[in-house]
């Protein structure tokens, strides 16, 4: 059996995030969404992200979300999986996700790496221009899936309370 990682950040998770996860359940047996376990500086803490990601992944069956520490290749081998797997937006996205994968490569040659477009629709989706526009009155509604955008605006309101 296959198994495959899709790690990131997913502060917070939007419908590109959701797009490469079904495109890649497809092509694998099973499929791990990885969060990165951020000791500080995200929106919602690493809990949060896993919850949100789950509930938009739980139609996908042999799809798992666990959060991650350290090397990403290191939490691949943990979970006994041979694929990253990682979505590309732009030509820009393209050169730091190519040095990724020499380095993961470097340090963990028997991994792979698997570079998924990103769908025409989602090419300008990023989990910080969500933050950013959302936090400046933008609806993100049709960017994030439904339960995502209203803990965004719970979260948000939150922020400006304190």
């Amino acid at each position: 059996m296959a198994t495959a990682i899709f790690p990131g950040r997913f502060d917070p998770v939007t419908i590109g995030h959701v797009d490469i996860v079904q495109r890649a359940a497809a092509l694998f047996d099973n499929l791990i969404v990885a969060v990165y376990d951020l000791p500080t500086g995200p929106l919602f803490s690493t809990e949060e992200r896993i919850q949100l990601f789950a509930q938009a992944v739980e139609d996908r069956p042999n799809v798992t979300v666990k959060s991650f520490k350290g090397l990403i290749v290191d939490f691949a081998r943990q979970e006994s999986a041979g694929v990253l797997v990682r979505g590309i937006r732009a030509v820009t996205g393209f050169e730091a996700e190519f040095d990724m994968a020499l380095m993961n490569k470097r340090m963990a040659p028997e991994i792979e790496s698997v570079y998924l477009m990103a769908s025409l629709g989602h090419l300008f989706i990023s989990g910080s221009r969500i933050r950013e526009v959302a936090r400046l009155g933008y609806d993100v509604t049709d960017l994030v899936p439904g339960h995502v955008a209203e803990a965004l605006r719970t979260k948000l309101a939150a922020n400006q309370a304190s």
